[in-house]
């Protein structure tokens, strides 16, 4: 009967369905439509190099929301993404600026400190709020502020910078006109795209989102799971971290701000339910895009800051209102 009632809960994984395929051509119809708006409104919008512009720009957001997916999948929240993200980079950017190593060995000790510092991070929200059955978003805030405290007290609230030229390189790299750091975080889209699609890990990540009590009865640690749900959106913080130094070759303790905010929109606007258990890594993507056209396409019209912040939150707030009208439909 177990086993039966996980079938029913993981079922909810996104498989290669006409509605699946009608779920996510809704939100890439969206993206579209912003793409001839702003195409008919502003002369330099499919320029090659305002294409290039946005593509570098959602990279950092790209890589934090495919983390948060798989957080929000299990019913979950990460607040505090942008501030591990800063104390990754700055704990990188002592590593890679230490005396004694050449490029490549600087290079890669800061690629390793930002990563285990965004898993360690990501590791404590998981079990602090698995042992003890607390909410995540209790927890995730306190880290929140715990991540940038630390990120001020390493760097005593300096901007590291003067990192090897290899790493500026890297962070500026092109083939034939994509960004390498975009294409690294597409890398990180198609890993997680098979891992939710194609593995009991992935199944059971949507299954506790839909029924935590079923994947219990099934025999499977429920902590355990969720544990690692939020150490793969501590990782993707470190690797985002290690994006956010290649492109501005610096580390700056108040980098990030607000940055969670926007990951979580991404994965909302792709359609994946913040009651946990409907979504995919594929939608995620779309959504990243949809906000990084969107204020691409406003600054070139004009609007102000504070303009653009509102259109933000008003498609935010309607892509939860179709969210519900979606769940709806799915339990019809």
């Amino acid at each position: 009967m177990t086993t039966e009632t996980l079938s029913e809960t993981a079922a909810a994984a996104p498989k290669f369905s006409i509605r699946t395929v009608l779920h996510n051509a809704g939100i890439g119809l969206a993206l579209l439509a912003l793409i001839v708006f702003f195409s008919l409104f502003t002369e330099h919008f499919l320029t090659p190099n305002n294409i290039t512009n946005i593509l570098t720009q959602i990279t950092i957001n790209l890589v934090l929301a495919v983390g948060m997916t798989f957080v929000i999948l299990i019913g979950g929240i990460d607040l505090s993404v942008g501030s591990v993200m800063a104390f990754a980079a700055v704990v990188a950017g002592k590593a890679i600026t230490l005396p004694g190593f050449g490029p490549a060995e600087a290079i890669a000790l800061a690629v390793v400190a930002a990563t285990l510092t965004g898993v360690f991070c990501g590791f404590l929200n998981g079990a602090i709020s698995a042992y003890w059955s607390l909410p995540s978003f209790i927890i995730t805030l306190g880290m929140l502020n715990i991540a940038r405290g630390a990120a001020l007290q390493v760097s005593e609230a300096q901007t590291i910078y003067s990192f090897p030229f290899a790493f500026e390189e890297f962070g500026s790299a092109m083939i034939y006109g994509v960004p390498v750091v975009f294409l690294v975080a597409l890398v990180l889209v198609f890993i997680a795209w098979f891992v939710l699609n194609f593995t009991v890990f992935g199944r059971l990540i949507y299954g506790i989102g839909n029924n935590e009590e079923a994947v219990r009865l099934a025999g499977h640690s429920v902590a355990r799971y969720k544990i690692a749900a939020f150490t793969i959106c501590g990782l993707t913080a470190g690797i985002a971290a290690v994006v956010y130094m290649a492109r501005l070759n610096i580390s700056s303790p108040i980098a990030g701000i607000g940055f969670e905010l926007n990951a979580i929109a991404a994965v909302i606007i792709g359609g994946t339910s913040l009651s946990g258990g409907r979504g995919s890594v594929i939608g995620t993507l779309l959504g990243a895009f949809i906000i990084g056209v969107l204020a691409n396409g406003l600054i070139l019209i004009g609007l102000s800051d504070f303009m653009r912040q509102m259109i933000t939150g008003v498609v935010i707030i309607v892509a939860v209102i179709l969210d519900y009208y979606r769940a709806k439909y799915a339990a019809k």
